[in-house]
């Protein structure tokens, strides 16, 4: 039997010895979308998490932190200002805490002494050999009217009789005009009161008794 012309020849040379065939294209198609699907879940992994290593990064950290010396306190600063203030220390134990003491009221003013009260006025005296008898009515002596007149003197410094009125009458008004014509006509010694003369009231009794 013949051969046909188109059917290659198994022992075939050149380029068309080395071609793959459809099926190993397949498997390598897969391989690279594979490798492709791996790398974009990569990058998607590194940008929701800090745990994949990026080109030009540092290292990342570890669970354990440095442990670092702590800093010396500041020193106070010198001179004066709001630099330099400082916390209250507490009191130590068995100190007596600091208490809010109340200052001590202002004592009470004294009220002043009251002023002594002035002298009593003296009343006015009769002076006498300046106090005259009253003139006995004669109507009156001839009804045998008598009594006493309690009259009431207001006496000026100078020691004259000013306003003469009846405080008690006799029951007789002859008898009562005659005491008050009688006491206007009387001298009188005024009223002292700190050593000065004033007016001053005084009462004066003239009886009259009939003679039987």
């Amino acid at each position: 039997m013949t051969r046909s012309a188109s059917a290659p020849s198994p022992h075939a040379s050149g380029p068309a010895r080395w071609l793959p065939n459809s099926r190993s294209l397949l498997w390598v198609l897969l391989a690279f979308l594979a490798g492709l699907a791996l790398f974009a879940l990569a990058i998607l992994r590194g940008r929701d998490g800090d745990d994949f290593y990026r080109p030009g990064r540092t290292a990342p950290p570890t669970a354990d932190a440095p442990q670092y010396q702590p800093l010396p306190a500041p020193l106070p600063a010198e001179g004066g200002g709001t630099g330099n203030l400082r916390t209250p220390e507490a009191p130590a134990a068995g100190e007596e805490q600091p208490r809010l003491v109340e200052a001590p009221k202002p004592p009470a003013p004294v009220a002043p002494a009251p002023r002594p009260a002035p002298a009593v006025a003296t009343r006015p005296e009769p002076i006498p050999g300046q106090t005259p008898a009253p003139r006995y009515p004669a109507a009156a002596l001839r009804r045998g009217e008598s009594g006493t007149v309690m009259v009431r003197a207001e006496i000026r410094p100078d020691g004259t009789p000013d306003v003469v009125t009846v405080a008690r009458s006799s029951g007789s008004r002859q008898l009562d005009r005659a005491a008050l014509d009688a006491v206007r006509r009387w001298r009188f010694r005024p009223a002292q009161q700190d050593g000065q003369p004033v007016r001053a009231a005084v009462m004066v009794p003239i009886s009259f008794e009939a003679q039987r």
